[in-house]
């Protein structure tokens, strides 16, 4: 095979694989020439599962002709081994901090799986729980007589990227994010509403580009008024005029990532 193939590259985990995932497209994303075929790998957590995965990369690497690579989070030093000894090129986190860090601290690890996850430690994964759920109740502006029980209120024009950044304050930084888009009738009235105003210290403002936002809609109502370029214009510049009026952070989504968003919103508070 010639250097010109995309390569396999797999993200491994005895739980959920989050952290495996995030920290290999992290490292992926500085070779923008490269092609990748990535494959998710959760719950490899017997030693069976690990022998059965290192059997797969055997034939992935003969029938690819090189090694794939495999990035990890394995806690159990014994599944580990298996993976460890793999027909792969083998990244794993723990084993590439976990030494030092325990020379620093003077601490031993525990070696428990999902603890960043809140799959060991109730408290946390209850808390989380909460969180999703006050997103998800609390989406397209459902309950005004929440917001006072919101970390932070999103903003914005329909489509504009609120609900999928609330979610991801939600599940990554456990904060209880609502949201509200602007109806015609804020339009009409040329302001937002008294409750939300009331929360202003907590509300961030999405603005979008409006072509980008014209094509969003146009995948949710072709050829509908709701998508047109001239309607996104207007509903975009009036939407800014408001936030700037009342002083409120502005966000752009047409040049940012949910992630990025996200990180912003949690770096200002």
């Amino acid at each position: 095979m010639t250097d010109s193939g995309a390569r396999s590259v797999y993200f491994v985990s005895e739980s959920t694989g989050i952290t495996a995932e995030a920290y290999g497209q992290s490292l992926l994303s500085q070779f923008g020439d490269g092609q990748f075929i990535t494959r998710y790998t959760p719950f490899i957590n017997t030693r069976e599962k690990a022998q059965a995965l290192s059997n797969e990369l055997a034939h992935r690497a003969e029938a690819e002709g090189r090694k794939p690579i495999v990035f990890a989070t394995m806690v159990d030093e014994d599944i580990n081994s298996v993976l460890k000894h793999a027909e792969c090129h083998y990244f794993e986190l723990f084993d590439r901090f976990m030494p030092e860090l325990i020379e620093i601290t003077g601490l031993q690890p525990t070696r428990q799986s999902g603890i960043s996850h809140g799959l060991v430690n109730p408290d946390n994964y209850e808390a989380r729980i909460d969180t999703i759920n006050y997103a998800l109740s609390n989406d397209d502006g459902m309950r005004l007589n929440k917001f006072d029980q919101a970390d932070i209120i999103m903003v914005g024009v329909s489509r504009s990227g609120k609900t999928p950044t609330c979610l991801y304050l939600a599940l990554h930084f456990g904060m209880r994010a609502a949201n509200y888009p602007i109806t015609e009738e804020d339009f009409e009235k040329g302001d937002l509403p008294d409750e939300l105003l009331a929360q202003k210290h907590k509300v961030f403002a999405l603005t979008i580009e409006p072509e980008r936002l014209a094509a969003i809609r146009e995948l949710r109502r072709p050829n509908s008024d709701y998508a047109s370029l001239r309607r996104c214009y207007k509903e975009v510049q009036m939407a800014q005029d408001m936030f700037h009026r009342h002083s409120l952070m502005v966000l752009d989504s047409t040049t940012h990532s949910i992630e990025e968003l996200a990180s912003l919103i949690k770096k200002s508070l």
